[in-house]
C-alpha cells in the first residue's frame, strides 16, 4: 500500500494515515512482499548427499585404524543388542544415513525455525553425545569402549561440521 506524502514530502506512517485499516493489514491482497524461500534445496542436497559419503569414508578410516593399525576390538560382544558384531560396512552405511537424516533436520529447521543454525548444532552436538556414551552402556572391556566412543565423536564432528558449512551457503535471509 502506497502511504500519502506528508508534509515535507516525507511518507506518512500507515498507522498516521485514515485510510489505513487493521482489515489492510491482514488482507491477502495488501502490499507485503510476497515471502521469500529461505533454503536453497538443491544445494542443501548435494552437500547433504555429500556429507553422507564423506561420513561413511570417516567411518571406514576410523574404524581401519583403531581396528587394523592399533589392534583395539570396536564394538561389544554380540550378545550386547544393538551394538554387538558391528561391521564396516554397517558402520559406514549408518553414518551415510546418520548424515541424510541431518540434511533432512537441517531442511526443516531452515524453513521453520528462527536461526536454524543454532538449534542445528545443539540438536547434532548432543545426538553425537548420545553415541559416544553409548558404548560405556555395555560389558566390552575399557579400550573397546573408548575406542568405539572416538569414532562415534570422529563421524559426529565430521557431520556437524559439514552440515553446518552446507546449510550456511544453502541458506538465504529473508
Amino acid at each position: 500500500m502506497e502511504t500519502p506524502d506528508g508534509p515535507y514530502g516525507r511518507p506518512v506512517p500507515p498507522h498516521h494515515d485514515p485510510s489505513y485499516t487493521a482489515a489492510t493489514y491482514y488482507s491477502s491482497d495488501s502490499a507485503r512482499p510476497a515471502p521469500t524461500s529461505r533454503v536453497d534445496a538443491g544445494r542443501l542436497w548435494a552437500g547433504g548427499a555429500v556429507t553422507a559419503l564423506v561420513a561413511a569414508l570417516t567411518a571406514a578410516v576410523a574404524l581401519l585404524f583403531v581396528r587394523g593399525i592399533l589392534g583395539i576390538p570396536v564394538f561389544a560382544p554380540e550378545g550386547d543388542g544393538a551394538m554387538g558384531n558391528a561391521t564396516t560396512g554397517v558402520l559406514a552405511g549408518g553414518a551415510a544415513v546418520a548424515a541424510l537424516a541431518a540434511t533432512a533436520l537441517l531442511h526443516v529447521l531452515i524453513v521453520l525455525t528462527p536461526q536454524p543454525g543454532r538449534f542445528f548444532t545443539w540438536i547434532v552436538a548432543l545426538a553425537t553425545a548420545i553415541m559416544v556414551l553409548l558404548p560405556f552402556t555395555t560389558s566390552a572391556d575399557l579400550w573397546a569402549k573408548i575406542a568405539t566412543a572416538a569414532v562415534y565423536l570422529v563421524i559426529g564432528a565430521a557431520i556437524g561440521s559439514l552440515l553446518s558449512a552446507v546449510g550456511r551457503s544453502a541458506y538465504r535471509r529473508g
